[in-house]
């Protein structure tokens, strides 16, 4: 079979695509990307698919930004219906996001079944556009807010794909610790990085005490602009930091690590939960339909993260968080355990069965076999609290 995959702007909606690809590659079947030129550039993903890049706008409330957007729309169907003459897809799956956009308004104009995929707990606006014409709507959270009724009987619960060697840290044993261990941090804002994150976790670290300060090591994701002035903070503070704008290597730094700090975007919730890792997690408040803060919602309740707002992200809270934790080694790792109990690490396999079923043409329901989750044990923080 044939599938085109439609996907693009930030690795949140890349890297579950890329999941899905090898999937359904390692099955024998054909698959094309479809994405713009940002998701093009993200490195590491699809490199043995081939990528189409086509135009697509930014839906906006301006009259002249809406007319430019629908141009750049309209072009954008028109090469994806000429690839689609040429590929021939069973079926399209679209990842959200404006750039898959012209790709799933070109299947559905042609007769071609699509499939929605969507890794946030609120659905994004793209899918809400597209849930009429969807033959199936994935998603990767029990609870998804903005899903009308009407569309529900669509959902197949799968989760987030994630890729195999995130999935396989899973099986692994919690990294030891205890209370002379090195402990290990990994602090990432998701694959454009965050600002408040290079401002708040270097100064909340130097307030740790030197017992705890002296011990740690730290893995820490930052935006370009940010890099220089994030190094010279954990030059002063005397604390070792290995910096990177782009964390190419994630399994290797998930396996690596005790705790991550971070935002809440989908892949990253998937990522923790897959591979059993607890997390201190500020969601971004500017998010689309304050999205982050709903995909936190699942494991702060399980107890495998403590979620804090940005506004009241402050060196001194992270500090003592940190302090609590590294003084109990045992609550981290039982939170580890909660983490991995609310994971999905078989939902590349789950939406692959999915998408074989849409592209022949049978009803859209779940095949692969349900997930075993070990039982949760005591966790990090009490349910759904706030630092």
């Amino acid at each position: 079979m044939n599938f085109v995959l439609a996907a693009g702007g930030t690795g949140g909606h890349m890297i579950p695509a890329h999941a899905l690809a090898a999937e359904l590659k390692a099955r024998g079947h054909g698959v094309l990307l479809i994405t713009d030129a940002r998701g093009a550039k993200i490195p590491g993903l699809f490199e043995d698919v081939p990528v189409h890049v086509l135009p697509a706008g930014r839906l906006t409330r301006t009259p002249w930004g809406m007319l430019k957007a629908l141009r750049s729309v309209m072009a954008g169907r028109r090469e994806a219906k000429a690839i689609y003459r040429r590929h021939r897809p069973d079926a399209v799956i679209g990842f959200g996001g404006y750039p898959a956009f012209p790709s799933l308004l070109a299947a559905s104009s042609l007769g071609i079944p699509t499939v929605l995929h969507e890794q946030n707990a609120v659905l994004g606006r793209v899918n809400r556009l597209l849930a009429g014409e969807a033959r199936a709507i994935a998603t990767a959270y029990e609870q998804v807010d903005r899903l009308k009724p009407a569309h529900r009987d669509k959902v197949v619960l799968v989760g987030n794909p994630v890729r195999e060697s995130i999935v396989r840290l899973g099986e692994l044993p919690f990294p030891a610790f205890d209370d002379v261990a090195p402990l290990k941090l990994l602090v990432t804002g998701g694959s454009q990085g965050a600002t408040v994150l290079g401002e708040v976790v270097p100064n909340g670290l130097g307030a740790l005490a030197d017992s705890l300060r002296h011990r740690l090591q730290v893995v820490q994701q930052c935006r370009a602009d940010d890099i220089d002035r994030v190094r010279e903070t954990y030059r002063t503070l005397g604390i070792p930091a290995e910096l990177s704008t782009y964390l190419q290597d994630m399994d290797a730094k998930l396996g690596e690590c005790h705790l991550m700090i971070g935002r809440a975007g989908a892949s990253t919730i998937a990522e923790l939960t897959a591979a059993g890792r607890p997390a201190i997690l500020i969601p971004l408040p500017i998010a689309t339909d304050d999205h982050q803060t709903a995909n936190a919602r699942e494991l702060a309740r399980a107890g495998g993260a403590r979620m804090i707002p940005q506004s009241q992200f402050k060196p001194e809270t992270l500090a003592r968080q940190i302090e609590a934790l590294a003084d109990d080694p045992e609550a981290l790792a039982n939170a580890a355990g909660r983490s991995l109990s609310v994971g999905r690490p078989h939902a590349a396999r789950d939406l692959a069965d999915l998408v074989e079923r849409v592209g022949n043409g049978e009803a859209p329901t779940m095949v692969g076999k349900a997930v075993t989750r070990p039982e949760p044990v005591l966790g990090l923080a009490p349910a759904g609290a706030a630092a």
